[in-house]
């Protein structure tokens, strides 16, 4: 027996396991570049949030064709792996649809299933690819939209049509030798796609048959590796970290805000009547970390979820399209803050592995990325963490930047400067004081 194919199997198997598990091992190192925050409450909530969201598609569904369309690949996708599974262990052992006997029927209906599947995925891949080359879709646009992404996009889709034909191919090159009863070749499973197609390879040989088989498979499952590699370089990493995503995806109601911490405490301290003004504050340590900054700066500032967020965006430009911002013209583009996020960590990422990680690089997210205009051109609204499929919060990143620009820089809006020193003087928003409050009700009378 021919040992040779397995060893190059296991080896390929291994080789794109290995290099996958390093790719997301500094994935996860630049999520956690973020300062900590706990997300593990309420934990019946988040996976029920989980199950309706990421598994329930719910949010995909809000355009109707669209959203129908990405299902099927989803389903196909999920379950197809099934198959996948068998052509591992086929693989490694040097068997042929293993699990045929152990299955027995069942294994013709999931065949059957997955040969419906895989076309109804091919199918959904051209209808996609048709709408993103008809550059029809304004939200394909977008100055954020460079080669790269729409590349990334079309590159997906190319592999999954291929993927999904070498698949009935290979199908159907198994059942003509299943009928001529060829050597190594189980009669097994149920193909009412790809027998339309056997019914054309009778004209070739047995010898044939196997080479076209062989390399369909060969083409499948090294398009599948390829393809596990190729997922944390894209955008399309979200197919797996949409579900930690959206489970420890904000709980609270979209308008409320947090308070930082470090401004509580301030506060607070204020406040107590027992705390001298004039004390002398003890001695620092000079050891002690430096405090962290009001709002964020750059990565390091940002919550580790706000990372996670960038890294399962979809760049489907949803949140763009709904952004009342973006719609009257203004920089503001949420999918760009979610990308330049990403960008941003990628960099620091690269860097640390080359330089250690107390290196810097002289750049930030805040200006060199992500510009102020942009953030003051953000209404606060939340139309963006509503409309993201995969409940990615772009607003959390405007506001702990533009808290920076205000809190660190002052530097804000000429009009909220302001509404701050009126608050400041006044106790409230308007530019008269508090005596004159009620004056509104004396002219009334």
């Amino acid at each position: 027996m021919n040992f040779l194919p397995n060893i190059i199997f296991i080896v390929l198997l291994v080789t794109t396991s290995v290099v996958f598990g390093i790719r997301v091992k500094k994935i996860r190192r630049n999520i956690l570049l973020g300062r900590d925050e706990n997300r593990s409450d309420r934990k019946g909530e988040r996976f029920e949030q989980m199950f309706k969201v990421a598994i329930g598609q719910s949010k995909m569904t809000r355009k109707p064709l669209s959203g129908a369309l990405h299902v099927i690949v989803y389903v196909g996708f999920v379950i197809i792996n099934i198959e996948v599974l068998e052509i591992v262990i086929d693989g490694v052992l040097g068997t042929h649809r293993i699990f045929a006997d152990f299955l027995g029927s069942i294994y013709d209906l999931l065949i059957g299933s997955f040969e419906i599947l895989a076309l109804g995925v091919l199918l959904a891949c051209v209808v996609f690819l048709a709408r993103r080359l008809s550059k029809r879709i304004k939200r394909f646009d977008g100055i954020e939209m460079t080669a790269w992404p729409k590349s990334d996009a079309n590159i997906i889709l190319i592999v999954e049509i291929a993927l999904m034909t070498a698949f009935l191919v290979m199908n159907a090159a198994d059942e003509q030798l299943q009928s001529i009863h060829a050597e190594g070749y189980i009669t097994a499973g149920f193909y009412p796609i790809s027998g339309w197609l056997s019914s054309l390879m009778g004209m070739f040989e047995a010898s044939t048959l196997i080479v076209i088989e062989r390399s369909c498979w060969w083409f499948h499952i090294i398009g599948i590796l390829g393809f596990l590699n190729y997922l944390p370089f894209s955008k399309h990493f979200h197919i797996l970290l949409a579900f930690p995503n959206v489970f420890y995806a904000k709980l609270t109601p979209k308008g409320q805000f947090n308070n930082l911490e470090s401004v509580r405490k301030e506060v607070e301290l204020m406040m107590d009547p027992n705390v001298d003004p004039y004390a002398t504050p003890p001695e620092a340590d000079p050891n002690a970390a430096l405090p962290a900054p009001f709002g964020a700066k750059d990565i390091q500032d940002l919550s580790w979820k706000s990372i996670m967020d960038s890294y399962t965006c979809t760049e489907c430009g949803r949140c763009t399209e709904d952004c009342p911002a973006n719609q009257t013209g203004k920089l503001l583009s949420p999918r760009k803050i979610m990308m330049d996020v990403r960008d941003r960590a990628e960099e620091l990422g690269r860097l640390i592995d080359k330089s250690g990680k107390e290196a810097t690089d002289n750049k930030s997210l805040l200006n060199d990325y992500i510009t102020p205009e942009e953030l003051w051109a953000c209404t606060s609204c939340n139309a963006c963490v509503d409309s993201c499929p995969v409940n990615n919060d772009p607003l959390a990143v405007i506001v702990d930047l533009r808290r920076y620009l205000v809190m660190e820089q002052s530097q804000a809006p000429n009009e909220l400067n302001i509404m701050f020193g009126n608050v400041e003087n006044n106790g409230a928003p308007w530019a008269f004081p508090a005596a004159d409050r009620f004056n509104w009700a004396s002219e009334e009378d």
